[in-house]
């Protein structure tokens, strides 16, 4: 509990109506969530305004409200505090009412479109691993030390988030890393956090469902930079094109990294197998688990990352020589006689010609490559043709198939993705909306030494459909099928 004064102490406020030296319970911005004492949270959100609810708040039990717009009414009995944005106030809010647990923690945020999860993972990993308490918050799920936290979101709301980092720092963490989103940074979600440091990895066309221009969308990363301090770390990728732009304005210290360019820190890929690579950074040879010049920029950013934290060059490279691929990230499987599935989470056309390739550059002329693929619903349209175009032309089969079809016909976003095959490769291509159908074929169709590739749900463990969402794991189906057939 806090009295509203001192949450209010870092606001910049339009002006207040009310007694603002009365206790807070909570923090909210759902009116569902108001419990007696909470201070409720109105903001204007991508579906609904929380203005619309702030009488029902008052009625549930807010005892003040944090707006843009003053109710049109007189509301005596709660304090009215009118801001400009509603969004990066919450996020203000909430560090003050959760005793600002950023400023407690090393926090660095990684952000990109391909890379992100991998990233923060194997910094969590790799610091665990040194012997340091530390923080998850990442699309597969959220840790405090080993404590496990299912997430729901890449980066959870504002609250949310500062309620997590106060549990890392009474937990004794020192160390926080943490996904950023396009999403979370136009919504303002990280407002009000002190990050130690921010990673860029790459972007790529994703998610213009929401930015609606690539322009908007690279904005929105870009954003991320623009608001680190002085204090901070800008660690950026300058093999995109895109890398520079992310610290034009940034006031942070800018270090870079790159396999192909010039940089602050280097890699080079010596030997690539589907068992790991050999790559040599900053001129030392290190083993790793993990395949593909993608991986090789991942685990790039995390020695760059761990160098910029002050830690040891020679125990950063010994802990990753030591780490294996995070959870649906190119996770290998094999069957009794000889077939290997590869399961990722390659859910954008350039992650999904990241993987193929990596396999590609690995297979012999006797190898053949079948991919399983599909595209989600409710989701950017116009990354459905794109994949199948990649899938059809890098592949020796591809089987198109369902992925999350949301609200939508899964026969329809089947269709959208075929639009995008080139004639001399529709012969490569079959549909099956039923995703275990699909996997299923693919098995089959595979002979020793080939390579099936099934992309785009990774971690995941369901299927959402008509908004149900109901089990499904491909890796469990792929083991399961494997047992099947081969045992």
């Amino acid at each position: 509990m806090k009295i509203l004064s001192d949450i209010l102490v870092n606001t910049k406020t339009i002006q207040v109506i009310g007694n603002v030296e009365i206790p807070i319970t909570a923090i909210v911005f759902d009116s569902r969530k108001v419990v007696n004492g909470s201070l409720f949270v109105a903001t204007k959100g991508t579906q609904v305004d929380g203005h619309n609810f702030i009488e029902i708040a008052i009625e549930k039990g807010a005892k003040a409200v944090v707006c843009e717009n003053l109710p049109g009414k007189n509301i005596d009995e709660v304090a009215l505090i009118q801001v400009k944005n509603s969004s990066v106030t919450l996020g203000k809010l909430a560090s003050a009412f959760y005793d600002y647990p950023s400023s407690n923690l090393k926090l660095v945020g990684v952000t990109g479109t391909n890379g992100k999860t991998t990233t923060v993972t194997l910094l969590y990993n790799l610091i665990r691993k040194l012997g340091y308490k530390a923080g998850l918050l990442s699309t597969v799920r959220n840790y405090i030390n080993d404590e496990i936290i299912e997430a729901t979101h890449t980066t959870p709301d504002a609250v949310q988030m500062n309620k997590l980092m106060k549990q890392m720092v009474a937990a004794g963490c020192e160390y926080c890393f943490m996904e950023v989103s396009s999403h979370a940074i136009h919504q303002e979600r990280t407002a009000g956090l002190e990050f130690s440091g921010g990673l860029f990895t790459n972007i790529t066309h994703d998610h213009l469902d929401y930015h609606k221009t690539f322009a908007d969308y690279i904005k929105a990363k870009k954003k991320f930079f623009d608001d680190l301090g002085p204090e901070s770390f800008a660690l950026i990728n300058t093999d995109d094109k895109n890398g520079n732009v992310m610290v034009q304005n940034t006031r942070a210290q800018v270090k870079s990294y790159a396999v192909r360019s010039g940089a602050d820190f280097k890699a080079k890929i010596i030997e690539s197998h589907f068992e790991g690579s050999m790559l040599n950074i900053d001129g030392m040879d290190v083993w790793t688990y993990f395949v593909g010049k993608f991986n090789a920029y991942n685990i790039l950013a995390v020695y760059s990352c761990a160098v910029m934290l002050g830690f040891e060059k020679d125990e950063i490279l010994t802990a990753l020589s030591e780490m294996k691929p995070v959870e649906g990230r190119f996770e290998t499987l094999r069957s009794q006689n000889g077939i290997t599935a590869i399961v990722d989470y390659a859910h954008t056309p350039d992650a999904l010609l990241n993987v193929i390739n990596a396999i590609n550059q690995i297979c012999n002329d006797d190898q053949e490559l079948i991919t399983v693929v599909g595209a989600g619903g409710d989701r950017d349209k116009t990354k459905r043709p794109e994949m199948a175009k990649i899938a059809t032309k890098h592949s020796n089969k591809v089987i198109l198939t369902s992925d999350n079809p949301r609200s939508e016909d899964p026969n329809q976003i089947l269709e959208d993705m075929k639009e995008g095959v080139e004639i001399e490769n529709k012969k490569k291509v079959l549909s099956i909306v039923d995703r275990k159908e699909g996997i299923r074929t693919a098995c089959l169709l595979a002979k020793k030494g080939d390579i099936i590739l099934v992309a785009g749900k990774g971690h995941e463990t369901y299927q959402e459909i008509k908004g149900v969402k109901h089990h499904f794991d491909d890796k469990e189906v792929i083991q399961q099928i494997f047992n099947e057939l081969y045992n």
